[in-house]
């Protein structure tokens, strides 16, 4: 990626740059994995919703999956003739009849919201599935991603099922889906797939598809696509399904960047940078997280090696312009001293930014461009203080 002076300069800030090339290189890797083992692989829309890049992405996609009305009519329209899917924690009545003129498998969160729309879902020709929780926990120090923890409002135990499943009820599922993971490598994939079978195995051999869910960080470069290929042909041979998975991060891994200028620089015992971009308005999963995003042209600076080790120089801590106090991105080392000015870019910014963003304090949104293959930036989107205003 050319990051020059003048490439940045002729930017407007700030805006996110969605990198077309990555998204192809991210969905080749993908529609390998469904060639080699027969998955089909879903767009989670909840992390990348950017839809004038569908057409790019449906090539190599089996379709898409929503987590509620809005989001199923979007991948409906925006990537016809594939798969639309939908799972929601809780369906509204009024809006029900609406999602069946879009959704192909309709996915329940409970036993009771199954009794509820299964018969109505399974009479309009729909695929039916119900949420299971494995209760198996593999992710550390992350309790608001993790649907597996003590109290999940997520899917169905086996204790649930045991207590309000009927075979009434039963015969109107054509599969299951567990979602389980954050961010995460084959590896807890595979223990959780230990603990689905424990549970649900004898279910299973009267389900037609399994849904993986998401977390799947497939196309990280450290990802163990042999181990998760192992684990989709073991479910699916075992058991005859048809097996699915729903990643939203991998297909838009490293794949946008949110470009920001400098503003002010002050010091006030370490060096802060001012930007014209926020963690609280424009990347909300830093603050979330928490985490520090990766900043082209820099690296993370721990404050504690900080002090002992290097000292401050060329260090700054990076925040918005707003009045929230812990609008902090994160503290940076750079090889030269910053200056107003400047543009910054920080990377891995397709994924859960535009589809979070606010206009908390009035901040304006970033415009939303992309780099073409071609090498040529064109604008998707802008705004302005009526994006602001009539949201209110």
């Amino acid at each position: 990626m050319d990051f020059s002076k003048d490439f940045l300069s002729s930017l407007p800030t700030p805006c996110y740059l969605l990198d077309e090339k990555a998204l192809i290189d991210n969905a080749r890797i993908l529609f390998s994995l469904q060639q080699r083992t027969g998955c089909k692989i879903l767009l989670a829309q909840k992390a990348f919703s950017n839809y004038a890049l569908y057409p790019v992405l449906a090539p190599y996609l089996a379709g898409t999956e929503a987590s509620g009305l809005f989001e199923a009519r979007l991948g409906h329209e925006e990537m016809p003739g594939k798969e639309c899917h939908v799972f929601c924690g809780a369906y509204k009545e009024e809006d029900f009849s609406e999602l069946l003129s879009y959704a192909d498998h309709i996915v329940f969160n409970s036993i009771n919201q199954l009794k509820k729309f299964g018969h109505i879902a399974k009479s309009s020709a729909k695929s039916v599935g119900l949420r299971i929780n494995p209760e198996c926990s593999t992710q550390e120090g992350h309790p608001i991603y993790d649907p597996c923890a003590p109290g999940s409002r997520l899917g169905v135990t086996k204790k649930q099922w045991d207590s309000e499943m009927t075979p009434e009820y039963l015969k109107l599922l054509d599969g299951l889906h567990f979602h389980t993971l954050c961010e995460q490598n084959s590896d807890a994939l595979k223990k959780t797939l230990i603990a689905v079978e424990q549970k649900f195995g004898e279910i299973l051999y009267g389900m037609k598809w399994l849904n993986f869910g998401g977390g799947h960080h497939i196309t990280r470069a450290d990802y163990d696509i042999p181990l998760l290929e192992n684990c989709i042909t073991y479910m699916r041979d075992k058991f005859n399904l048809e097996i699915y998975l729903e990643p939203g991060e991998a297909v838009a891994l490293r794949a946008g960047y949110l470009v920001t200028e400098i503003l002010d620089i002050i010091k006030n015992d370490i060096n802060i940078a001012i930007l014209d971009a926020s963690a609280a308005c424009h990347m909300p999963d830093v603050l979330e997280m928490p985490y520090t995003p990766p900043l082209f042209g820099a690296e993370k600076a721990d404050i504690e090696d900080i002090e002992q080790n290097h000292g401050y120089e060329n260090v700054y801590r990076l925040g918005g312009a707003t009045c929230l106090a812990g609008d902090v991105i994160g503290d940076y080392r750079f090889n030269r001293p910053l200056e107003i000015g400047q543009r910054l870019v920080f990377e891995d910014m397709a994924i859960y930014t535009t589809v979070k963003n606010n206009t908390f304090n009035g901040m304006p949104l970033p415009d939303i461009l992309v780099l073409r293959q071609d090498g040529k930036v064109r604008s998707l989107r802008k705004f302005g203080y009526s994006d602001f205003k009539e949201r209110l």
